[in-house]
């Protein structure tokens, strides 16, 4: 799947004056507080909860597609395009609803880390069918 597949879970966020850099754009650091915001409430959804076990971000990537300004309001699309045995890879589409277009696309590795070990776990049958769930997947 591309970094344009569906992506089931939307949050919508306004843009903050105080996102803004000294260019008068949002800062490019915002957009991963964008994918993060949305990330937490896929999360959520998905029963993916922080205990002793749960999910760590390994890589995060951010295309660039439009620069954002203030006052807008965002929509955060968030979905997961492959389910490993400790791992999986989320998509991220940024969308500006002001403007009508897509603003930025990104994709992000996470890892299942077991907090206590220190180390990688299996992501847990669970939160696998949970997710299958959400992305609309036969388990």
């Amino acid at each position: 799947m591309s970094l344009d597949s569906r992506c089931p879970v939307h949050v919508e966020l306004p843009v903050a004056w105080g996102d803004m850099d000294a260019l008068g754009h949002v800062n490019n650091t915002v957009y991963f507080r964008y994918f993060e915001s949305g990330r937490i409430v896929y999360f959520e959804r998905a029963g993916a909860g922080f205990r002793e076990t749960g999910p760590i971000l390994a890589t995060a990537s951010c295309e660039f597609l439009l620069p954002l300004t203030y006052p807008d309001t965002v929509r955060v699309e968030v979905g997961v395009t492959r389910l490993g045995t400790t791992s999986f890879t989320m998509v991220y589409r940024v969308v500006s609803l002001g403007r009508g277009a897509l603003a930025a696309r990104g994709a992000s590795v996470c890892v299942w880390y077991d907090y206590r070990a220190g180390a990688k776990a299996a992501l847990p049958s669970d939160v696998r069918a949970r997710i299958e769930a959400l992305e609309g997947r036969a388990p």
